[in-house]
């Protein structure tokens, strides 16, 4: 599936951030977007460990955005909080990598490897910032 819970709650996320003026911690973000916080706080923390947030601590703490809206593109977003580049079927990347050993006589394997290669070309080229002029 291309679009998981936590794909989704880490680009809504984002958007409340990117719009926020000051630190928004997880409770705050977690209530305003209806999302469990632990579940919420794993997303975040996975954001922040690959530099698309910044967490500070303390009272006022909270997370901001690391990186200009411009900067993150929903590929390095989804495929942060997913631990692996999206993808919209089980097929493999690769005939090498094919679990069943059998893309050499696949008839859809070519069809499909093209068209994941457009969906991660397009998710590379669309930013947070772009989401935010919608």
């Amino acid at each position: 599936m291309l679009i998981t819970r936590a794909s989704e709650y880490a680009i809504l996320s984002l958007i409340v951030l990117a719009k926020a003026e000051s630190p928004m911690d997880s409770e705050t973000l977690s209530k305003e977007l209806s999302i469990s916080k632990s579940f919420l706080a794993k997303i975040l923390q996975a954001l922040a460990k690959e530099d698309i947030l910044r967490s500070y601590k303390g009272v006022n703490g909270g997370f901001v955005l690391f990186k200009s809206a411009k900067e993150i593109t929903m590929l390095d977003v989804m495929s942060c909080v997913e631990g692996k580049a999206p993808a919209v079927f089980d097929c493999a990347p690769s005939e090498k990598n094919c679990p069943s050993d059998k893309a050499h006589i696949c008839s859809i394997w070519p069809f499909l490897n093209k068209l994941q290669t457009k969906i991660d070309s397009f998710l590379a080229k669309l930013t947070l910032a772009d989401i935010l002029e919608e």
